[in-house]
């Protein structure tokens, strides 16, 4: 009687630890999706932000707006192909481990513009424009060539598996053509045996006539003559020629 209760204790404490468990995973990624949901609605508000600024706006912000719009833009581009693409071809992971270090410089480009959106000494900001530019062009044209190298990869993979699929499909097709295909001619000492053969398996089955062969051993011509019709092997359902009468 004591064991029964204490499995069946042991067999309670179980299911509560795992009703446990259970609850605290999902919590957790009930969490994750919330802040996931709550990260790509405050990156859409401010990309829409930052394109209402960088149309509307004129001067140092606009131009401010603009390159934090270009670089958000191609770094967020590049890190999809990135991970989409690892999941496919394991030989992108040294590409991705290289976009994570330019990442921890567009982060901080991106924290030195947003600091700067709000400085009110304009003409300080305005000198730093034009290495704020150079800066960003340098970290989205690594972002691009990362981007556009991953995408041509995956389409030269494409390629390749379809010229070997049409490849195989053009064999397949011929394989089922294969009435059309011409047989081989025989060969010359082989095809005038059988030749020779079939002609003296017609000679033999079929009769000659006494004419042909004196035709032939003469080595002339047979004239062209009338048949006798008297000559000629009756069968049953010919009818009798009729004797000529004369007036």
């Amino acid at each position: 009687m004591e064991a029964v209760i204490l499995i069946l204790g042991l067999l309670f404490f179980a299911f509560v630890a795992l009703g446990v468990y259970v609850s605290v995973k999902a919590i957790g990624v009930a969490k994750r999706g919330v802040d996931r949901t709550i990260t790509q609605a405050r990156r859409t508000v401010e990309d829409t932000t930052l394109r209402a600024k960088s149309y509307g706006q004129a001067g140092v912000g606009g131009e401010l707006a603009q390159l934090r719009l270009a670089l958000r833009t191609s770094m967020r581009a590049t890190q999809e192909a990135l991970q989409t693409g690892v999941a496919e071809d394991a030989s992108l992971s040294e590409s991705l481990g290289l976009f994570q270090r330019l990442s921890t410089h567009g982060r901080e480009l991106d924290d030195d513009l947003k600091r700067l959106e709000r400085e009110p000494d304009r003409a300080i900001v305005a000198s730093m424009l034009p290495g704020l530019k150079q800066r960003t062009e340098r970290i989205t044209h690594s972002a691009d060539s990362l981007r556009w190298a991953a995408r041509d990869r995956a389409r030269q993979f494409a390629d390749d598996d379809l010229d070997a699929l049409n490849a195989q499909i053009d064999v397949e097709a011929g394989a089922l053509r294969h009435w059309t295909v011409e047989p081989d001619e025989p060969v010359h000492g082989q095809g005038q045996g059988q030749g020779w053969g079939t002609g003296q398996g017609q000679r033999q089955g079929r009769p000659s006539r006494p004419g042909q062969e004196r035709g032939a051993a003469d080595g002339t011509a047979q004239a062209i003559t009338a048949p006798d019709p008297q000559g000629r092997t009756e069968y049953p359902w010919q009818k009798a020629a009729r004797p000529e009468t004369t007036n």
